[in-house]
């Protein structure tokens, strides 16, 4: 795989909203001090732009479309959290223009979106990155340090109480409880989930036995809750219980674990997300304009913390008129911007893009085009 080398950094959908008016993308976007984009004020675009898809970016969400419609008084952005595995079907249905997905479109998804985005298909495009909390609720408990086997063992169900050794061993001055272990999984298919089951498939690949996926294996045990505001909140009404989230959802009644990286201990930050990413290495055998990103799950870089989340705008490589193309170029140049990763990580926690990974996807964009009549 080709090393990218990113520096680290400093509801439901109406189909047919492919009728849009623009005014034309001129000067919609300018060029920044590091590289990436500064979106412009003033109408620039208008028009209806849908997307359904990964509930982790709903707070980063809210704060684009709140900065895009700003600037851009005619257009309107409509987003439904449903899943990332919801978003990429839908996009690949032509129900909406763009998907938010926590994991990439995988090689028969793309050829499967060639019949509603073209023959050159569908672009994974990252705009997102974050942590994933291992969050918990046990009273009086707030920090815990956690190796990946025991997280993992703790989510197959082989760890069953708060006050096992295994727990014990790395938190000697914890007041664990005698209480049992009650993990919480997503219900729906999840870029989240897939991420973490990645993690753990790696990191714990003695232990987890079962390959990444988007759906949390059934044969385990535990309870399940749709959308990251489910788990969040499942676990917060049940003492005892733990699940794996978005940082930025997760409030502050709950713990949260330090995973182990090497020999040390490593928190949930932005940063420590973006030292991940700096592992990573662009998937081959994509399209010059495709993004995905294979992050290194076994990263012992000090200060990275490797279960992390690049989640990804998934947009057709050309739509069918040139005002959809514009409206769509135009939102994703925005949230790619400056002051758009930065709402991001006032709203939700994220860590901006490098200025490195921020120009290639702002050339990713770019290359959007009308299909051919």
């Amino acid at each position: 795989m080709k090393s990218l080398h990113i520096g680290r950094v400093a509801a439901v959908l109406t189909v047919g909203a492919l009728a849009l008016t623009a005014c034309g993308t001129d000067n919609v976007v300018s060029t920044g001090a590091n590289g990436t984009t500064e979106a412009n004020s003033g109408s620039s675009v208008t028009g209806t732009l849908t997307g359904t898809g990964a509930s982790s970016i709903s707070a980063a969400m809210d704060a684009w479309k709140a900065g895009f419609e700003a600037a851009n008084t005619g257009a309107k952005i409509q987003y439904s959290p449903e899943g990332s595995g919801a978003g990429r079907k839908a996009l690949i249905a032509g129900a909406v223009q763009f998907a938010g997905s926590d994991a990439y479109m995988k090689d028969e998804e793309l050829a499967s979106a060639q019949e509603k985005c073209g023959p050159d298909g569908a672009i994974n495009v990252p705009w997102y990155i974050s942590p994933i909390a291992v969050a918990f609720n046990v009273e009086g408990v707030k920090e815990l340090k956690l190796d990946a086997d025991t997280i993992a063992k703790i989510f197959r169900g082989e760890i069953k109480n708060w006050n096992d050794a295994a727990i014990a061993a790395n938190n000697p001055d914890a007041a664990l409880p005698d209480l049992a272990i009650t993990p919480v999984h997503r219900s729906d298919n999840s870029g989240t989930t897939e991420n973490f089951t990645d993690y753990l498939a790696a990191a714990a690949s003695g232990v987890w036995t079962d390959a990444k996926s988007g759906d949390w294996p059934a044969s385990l045990p535990g309870e399940n809750a749709k959308g990251t505001s489910g788990v969040v909140k499942t676990v917060t009404e049940t003492a005892g219980a733990i699940t794996y989230a978005d940082d930025s959802a997760v409030t502050e009644a709950l713990g949260k674990a330090e995973l182990k990286v090497g020999e040390e201990f490593v928190a949930v930050t932005a940063e420590a997300a973006a030292t991940a990413v700096d592992a990573a290495s662009v998937v081959e055998g994509r399209s010059a304009n495709d993004l995905s990103l294979k992050l290194d799950r076994k990263t012992t870089e000090a200060g990275a913390y490797p279960a992390v989340l690049v989640s990804y705008a998934v947009f057709c490589a050309s739509y069918p008129d040139q005002a959809a193309a514009d409206l769509v170029k135009a939102f994703g140049s925005f949230v790619l911007s400056d002051e758009g990763q930065q709402q991001a990580a006032e709203a939700a926690k994220s860590a901006p893009l490098s200025a490195e990974l921020a120009t290639k996807a702002q050339k990713a964009i770019d290359s959007i085009s009308v299909a051919a009549k």
